[in-house]
This record gives C-alpha cells, structure tokens and sequence, in this order.
C-alpha cells in the first residue's frame, strides 16, 4: 500500500470461537496455519481461500484459546463489492501481513470512540459454513444496520 493511508469504518464481522466451533480453523487442532490463533489477542490472521482470495481475521482471546474476528465488509466512499476477499482485494492484504500487531503501521484498527447501540447491530448466521453441523446456526455474523 506505500505510503497511502486507506482508512475505512468496518461495518461487517464474523466471529469464530475455540476449537469447538466446527467453523473454525481452530477446530483442527494447533497447526502451522492456526498458531495465531492460538496465540494473544491483537494479532492479524490472513488466509488464503480457493487459491485465490485472502481473508483478514483478528485474533480476539487470551493465548491459547483460538478465537477470531473475521471482517468481512468495510464502509468506503467507493464500493467494488462487498466480501471479505474483495476487501483484502481493494487493500491489498495478503499474507504479508499475517501475524502483524493490530498497532502496526501497515495494518491497523484504532477506536474512533463512535457509540453503537445494541439496535443499530443485526445478528446472523455466518456465511458459508454449511458444513459446521449446528454451529452453522450461530448467529455470530454482527452487521451495522444503516
């Protein structure tokens, strides 16, 4: 991204939660791909899915318990789609800024002290994980209502 600063208000998350959740990298036990999940929280987790697009994740839990925010729609004053590999398209995250700090001076989130309500956030099942058995029904999508 060179020195351009991109900034955007995320308005979409998934979340994925210890290696229970049947969603979860984590679920397959501590590997090479899942470490950061397992470690503290605050760190960027990218992956790369169909070979193609890249997915960015934060992990949120205390080290060892793997735990995930996968942000899957931002707002822009200029929209090429919404998704969480278009996202990491339009920003150009890849693997390079997997396991950064969440404070690093490529990839940051920062409180902008905005308040949300409750009622301004609606709750859904996540997308795409129609093979979790019965986590499929979590409704751990958290969405900005508009």
């Amino acid at each position: 991204m060179g020195n351009k600063v991109i900034a955007a208000k995320i308005t979409e998350t998934e979340a994925y939660c210890g290696p229970d959740d049947l969603a979860s990298h984590a679920s397959k036990g501590l590997t090479h791909r899942t470490k950061l999940m397992f470690g503290p929280a605050g760190y960027s987790y990218v992956y790369l899915i169909y070979g193609m697009y890249h997915c960015l994740n934060f992990v949120t839990e205390p080290a060892g318990f793997p735990a995930a925010v996968l942000i899957r729609t931002v707002e822009l004053p200029h929209n090429h789609g919404s998704g969480p590999g278009k996202l990491c398209r339009e920003f150009k995250i890849d693997m390079a800024l997997n396991g950064l700090s969440a404070g690093n001076k490529k990839l940051w989130i920062e409180d902008r002290k905005e308040v949300v309500l409750p009622a301004h956030v609606k709750t859904g099942k996540r997308i795409g994980i129609e093979y979790a058995g019965d986590w499929q029904h979590k409704l751990w999508r958290f969405t900005l209502k508009k």
